[in-house]
């Protein structure tokens, strides 16, 4: 994931940038926006969009059943 690409058209977000605003979105709850001007950013956001919406956020604790 730490591969940067020429995707640079919004304050130098890499795809490492645009997979971890895409999972942050889901954990907070936010529709998903992907942005329209790159098929690279996009294809990351929603890669992280999907993930975030499969797996907890780091604040939120698990309830232990003992």
């Amino acid at each position: 994931m730490n591969k940067t690409t020429k995707n640079r058209f919004i304050a130098g977000m890499t795809d490492e940038d645009w997979f971890n605003v895409g999972k942050s979105d889901a954990w907070a709850g936010k529709s998903k926006v992907p942005p329209e001007q790159d098929a690279q950013a996009a294809s990351m956001y929603d890669l992280g969009y999907s993930e975030g919406e499969i797996t907890h956020p780091p604040t939120e604790t698990k309830k232990d059943d003992n």
